[in-house]
């Protein structure tokens, strides 16, 4: 009964009507394939599934054994049952063959199915070669065996020292080795290594944790630049950094124009050497210049001038180039000349340029409101994110400006969808965690602050031990409802083609043209990952009340 009574309302429901859920997906065909497709479960993934236990289990109870001999309040029979568990489980993993699959599935889904030679192409679900195979088997059994003989080293130094009542630096080495490796490999199995058994969960589970994780850090940020204090010193430089970099915006766009010109005839396609400014090809493309034609000339991009001048002469279809001042042949025809900054200097002139402007903006603002132009910045952002619907900034983030950003590295910063997904639900939920920060933060009356000050404590010192610990309480109850908004936001993923839970549902219900059951299975997975999600919120909000205690 005191179970019972525990559980939240809400989750009393759920578990009463999680027999009907467990046998309308046992007895119908069409809702199990259907969970199966959603979650993505592949065929004969369930043996990589067990040697992904047998790691949890492994790697879980080892940072249990770090949490429970802690010096201030160590439980020794949990530590104990720990340190048995994970014992067991390393010898399973190090023994058996229990993970090798596991590890073939995760380096054969890691790698580019296209161009890399360690699977067999044409074969889903993919396949390692019989050699890559082997040679992933040698690696993973010494690897296990490495984590085995750590284990053993790092419990016996941590007992040791925790039966003689001493802790010393062998007892802190061990406890530093068992955080490292466990952690690590925790993290790497739970966020990084692919999941043939659960693809779509692990998709939509590690978006939104890593956007969360972002998302808070970035409010954190905010509400740091909220909190900056004006001062005299601070107008200075930012009266100084937006003429510097006016003047620098100026250096770029006044850079000498180079000549092109526009010779041969119209009739057929305008050959464009690469390099040309966008601008100028635009305007030979939609006939922006004198004496051009009514409809859109059609182009042909080339290398250099030589490739276009040879098209020029030898090809039926190519009947006009635009090309370099310098190379113009003298037989040619010229149909338009003109002088053209190129895209590089333009590109940076104009960002510094809007760099010049919005820091003004922001420095005028400080000044007229006598706060620092960093702190008018961030409620800038704050108030604008929270304007934007969040379809519209995955849209943004995911498409225009990753494109943006990979042109202006030349292809060097590419990011995958599911990263550009993550950085535009942490960049739109920053905006609302920076929010609740801020309130937590001011509801800590003043007076703490002041006695923390008058004791010594700077400002970072006092924030760290005296108001982030108080706001943290305060503020578990919005934090926990954000936690739920955005696993659910991670179905606008799916717009991306990232193939999270919904994007699948989507996929297999037009392969499928079930009508209910894809939908249904989305919806009653996401209610229960909510229910989690608000079960653990309410464990923290248990933990923290030092009210009711």
């Amino acid at each position: 009964m005191q179970f019972l009574m525990r559980l939240r309302p809400s989750n009393l429901i759920i578990a009463a009507a999680l027999p009907f859920i467990v046998y309308l997906f046992g007895s119908s065909a069409d809702y199990s394939r259907s969970l199966r497709a959603i979650l993505g479960v592949e065929h004969g993934s369930s043996a990589a599934f067990l040697g992904f236990l047998a790691l949890a289990v492994a790697f879980a109870t080892g940072l249990g054994t770090v949490l429970f001999t802690r010096v201030s309040m160590p439980r020794w029979r949990l530590a104990t049952a720990c340190v048995v568990l994970n014992l067991v489980a390393a010898v399973l993993v190090a023994m058996t063959d229990l993970v090798r699959p596991y590890a073939s599935s995760i380096v054969a889904n890691a790698v580019d199915p296209f161009t890399s030679k360690l699977i067999v192409q044409g074969v889903t679900p993919r396949q390692l070669m019989s050699d890559a195979e082997a040679m992933v088997h040698g690696y993973t059994a010494a690897l296990a065996w490495t984590y085995l003989a750590l284990t053993i080293i790092a419990s016996a130094l941590l007992f040791l020292g925790g039966l003689h009542g001493k802790a010393g630096p062998a007892r802190g080495i061990s406890r530093m080795m068992l955080i490292v490796f466990n952690g690590l490999g925790l993290a790497i199995i739970l966020f990084i290594a692919p999941m043939a058994f659960a693809a779509g969960v692990a998709t939509t589970v590690r978006a939104a944790v890593a956007a969360y994780i972002l998302a808070a850090l970035l409010g954190l940020v905010w509400v740091g630049l909220l909190k900056l204090q004006y001062s005299a010193r601070a107008e200075l430089t930012f009266v100084a950094l937006p003429a510097l970099l006016a003047c620098a915006a100026a250096w770029f766009l006044f850079q000498p124009r180079e000549g092109y010109a526009l010779v041969g005839a119209f009739g057929g396609k305008v050959a464009v050497v690469s390099g040309t400014p966008s601008g100028m090809i635009g305007a030979v493309r939609f006939g922006q210049f004198p004496g051009a034609p009514e409809d859109e000339l059609p182009l042909r991009t080339f290398k250099g001038s030589a490739e276009a001048i040879q098209a020029l002469a030898t090809k039926a279809d190519v009947s006009a180039a635009l090309l370099p001042a310098t190379s113009v042949p003298a037989d040619l025809p010229v149909q338009w000349h003109t002088e053209a900054l190129n895209d590089r200097d333009k590109a940076a002139g104009i960002t510094l340029a809007v760099m010049a402007i919005v820091l003004g903006l922001l420095t005028f603002g400080g000044h007229i409101h006598r706060r620092h132009p960093l702190s008018i910045g961030s409620e800038f952002i704050i108030d604008t994110i929270r304007g934007i619907p969040m379809l519209v900034i995955v849209l943004y983030v995911g498409l225009p400006l990753a494109g943006a950003m990979k042109d202006a590295t030349q292809g060097i910063f590419d990011p995958p969808n599911l990263a550009r997904g993550i950085a535009a639900m942490a960049l739109a939920y920053s905006a609302y965690l920076a929010e609740i920060f801020r309130s937590g933060i001011n509801a800590i009356p003043r007076g703490q602050i002041e006695a923390a000050r008058s004791l010594g404590l700077n400002g970072w010192k006092t924030a760290r031990l005296v108001v982030l610990p108080q706001a943290f309480r305060i503020i578990i109850p919005p934090l926990g409802n954000e936690l739920i908004a955005i696993l659910k936001d991670t179905s606008l993923l799916s717009i991306l083609s990232i193939r999270d839970v919904t994007q699948r549902m989507r996929e297999f219900q037009s392969a499928s043209f079930l009508p209910f059951a894809p939908y249904n299975s989305a919806a009653i997975f996401y209610i229960l990952l909510t229910l989690a999600a608000a079960s653990l919120v309410n464990s923290f909000e248990r933990k923290y009340d030092i009210k009711h205690r």
